[in-house]
């Protein structure tokens, strides 16, 4: 079963920018900057983790993963973080 998940990252290193945009290429869909639309199944979920997760410095940058369901539509969604976490509001609106 996929998933649709929106990922967005922040990087504080050019090069390292570079190189995660390219390897997310292969992952899903630029939708803006450093924003992604993926439909991927848990597998290539992963593998998109752990390729990005060896490119990233874990102490300066972060990876946003924003699962809003399968990609049928049905399915709740859920937030995870790669590197430095951002607290998520329990109520209201969150802006990225």
């Amino acid at each position: 079963m996929r998933h649709r998940y929106v990922v967005a990252y922040d990087v504080t290193d050019p090069k390292r920018l570079r190189v995660v945009y390219k390897k997310m290429c292969g992952f899903g869909d630029w939708l803006q900057y450093s924003v992604f639309r993926c439909d991927l199944s848990d597998v290539e979920l992963t593998l998109m983790k752990a390729a990005v997760g060896a490119i990233i410095n874990h102490a300066e940058d972060r990876l946003m993963i924003v699962d809003v369901g399968r990609v049928d539509g049905r399915g709740a969604g859920a937030f995870q973080f790669i590197g430095v976490a951002r607290d998520i509001p329990a109520n209201g609106a969150v802006i990225v």
